[in-house]
This record gives C-alpha cells, structure tokens and sequence, in this order.
C-alpha cells in the first residue's frame, strides 16, 4: 500500500467524521430550536380540537368546519397531526427525527412533510445547508471513487474471462447489466419488501414507489418510514432509514459512474465542449497516423513553392 493511498485514506476518514459531527450538531441544534415550538403547536391544535368539540356537540355551521379544518390543515403542513387527539409516540424534533432531517436536507432529497417552524430554524437551515451540501458531494464522490476499485477488478476479471470471445463494448454491458441487477436487488427490491411489512398503510408498489422517489433525490414527501402515530421505536427507525437513503445514493452515483465510462452510453459526452487538451491529443494521434503511414517528404514553413522554369527543372531531375 503506497504512502499516498493511506494519506488519502486517513483524510477520507477524517472528512467522514467530521460530516458525521456535522449531521450531528445540525440534528441537535434543529432539535433544540423547532422542538419548543412544536410542542406549542402541538398544544394549540389540542385546544382547537377540544373547543371544537365542546361549541359544536349538537350543530355545526358550514363556516365553524371551514375555520377548523383551515386550522387543522396548516398545523398537518408544519408536521403536526390532528389524529388521536393531537398525540404521537415521538415528536417529529425529536434527536433521531432530527437527524433523518438533516440527512434528506444535505443529500437533497428534501421530502417536504417537515419544515423549520421558526425564523431561527429557517435561517439556520440557509447556512447549514451552504456549508453542508458541498460537504456532502465531496465525501460521496471520494467514497464512490473507492467503491469503483472493486468494480474495476469485476470488470477485469470480466476482460480476462470473455475478452477472447466478445468485444470490449459487450463485456461492459454485460458488467453494467450486474451492476445494475445488484442495485436493483438490494437498494430497491429488498428495501421495499421491508418497508411494506414495517409500514401498515403500505403496500409493495407503495414501498417501491418511496424507494425510486428517495433514490433519484425526488423526494416528493407523500411516503415517508415512521410517518405512522403508532410507530414503535420512531427514532431508531428514522437513524436505520437514514444509513439506508445514504447507502443507497452511493450506489445510485455508483452506477452512474459505470455507465459514465461506457463512452458508446455516455450520450452527453456530444454536447460537451472540448478543450485544447483534447485538440492536442487529436493532433498528436493525427500525427502519429500520418507517420505510419510512410509518408517521405514532409513541407518546412519557410521552404517556398517552386514556380515556372525552377518546377520544371526539378521535375526533370527527380525523373533522372
């Protein structure tokens, strides 16, 4: 093991666990600011459902509806449920529900269905996410450029095993192909089988639909795990959820890599715009093609073209 390779491996795991220690703090201080305010949403929603309740025992106006279920619908957007009497197994800011928050936030997925409550949590997630997303990118990338060494020795052990019978172009489909069947096992089709099981209101397609949403960083908020009132152990499900959504987008930008170095796949490599290296390199194996060739006489800049009496001459000599 070369000395770079285990300095780039030290720095990787010292950004590992800084992002860690970030994920952290942002989980804590989110928790902090928002947990407060939505116990106090928590107990207005409360009030309003009992006094509701006790005006309207025996009749009901079209408006007293209309201004409960006004009210009732912006405490369901701020993450509050009006269900069973306004009371759930863990608050949404709880530490673990903090933590699921700020991973969907850093990686983007962003589902939606919780948001800041305060201005302070609302300006906090500004900085936290500038600093935070970047962070994110270039850990990932440092982790999926380590998770293609593997890859690579597959695709090998491939070239090795079937070069002399297909082309190269086949043999890196046929690798894309087990690239693509393993995710699709593990990061999709298990997953799913889970989460239809732990999730009462979920059918398979359900879970499968969240996992596809999750994956490509979608994130449209309609299924998310632990959502459910009656969810035991809520925050360890979310802290399970939230290796799972990171594992998961390391395999997604995993499988973009792959198919990144299939140049007959990569489609955008058209419309890129090509730099002076690569007309160099053009150049260079024009050059190089020319040479093969065996062409003998090659033009100096300041040689002139041989005009009237001075061509004919030289033509006659190169006859003799």
């Amino acid at each position: 093991m070369s000395l770079s390779f285990r300095k780039s491996t030290v720095r990787l795991l010292a950004l590992s666990g800084f992002y860690l220690l970030y994920i952290v703090i942002g989980a804590s201080v989110f928790s902090a600011i928002e947990g407060p305010r939505e116990r106090d949403l928590t107990v207005y929603v409360r009030d309003v459902r009992e006094k509701f309740l006790k005006d309207h025992s025996r009749c009901l106006t079209d408006d007293d509806l209309e201004k409960f279920l006004i009210e009732i619908n912006n405490a369901a957007h701020k993450g509050v449920s009006s269900t069973r009497n306004v009371t759930m197994a863990e608050p949404n800011w709880s530490f673990g529900q903090s933590i699921f928050f700020s991973v969907t936030v850093l990686t983007t997925i962003g589902y939606g269905r919780v948001t800041p409550l305060s201005d302070e949590g609302k300006g906090f997630i500004i900085v936290y996410t500038v600093i935070g997303i970047p962070l994110t990118l270039i850990l990932f990338s440092a982790i999926v450029e380590r998770l293609m060494i593997p890859t690579k020795v597959f695709l090998y052990f491939l070239f090795r095993k079937l070069g002399h019978l297909y082309k190269v172009f086949h043999i890196q489909l046929l690798h894309l192909f087990f690239v693509i069947l393993v995710l699709l096992v593990f990061i999709f089709l298990i997953p799913a089988a889970i989460y239809s099981t732990l999730e009462p209101t979920w059918n398979y397609l359900d879970a499968f639909y969240y996992c596809f949403i999750s994956m490509t960083t979608i994130g449209l908020g309609d299924y998310i795990p632990g959502d459910n009132p009656e969810q035991k152990l809520r925050p360890l499900y979310k802290v399970i959820t939230t290796c799972y959504l990171v594992i998961g987008l390391w395999a997604m930008m995993l499988l973009m890599s792959v198919l990144y170095d299939i140049p007959e796949l990569n489609i955008g490599f058209h419309f890129y715009m090509k730099s002076d290296k690569d007309e160099d390199e053009e150049r260079t194996a024009l050059k190089s093609s020319i040479e093969k060739t065996g062409t003998k006489y090659t033009k100096h800049v300041d040689e002139e073209q041989p005009t009237g009496v001075q061509a004919e001459t030289n033509e006659r000599s190169t006859e003799q």
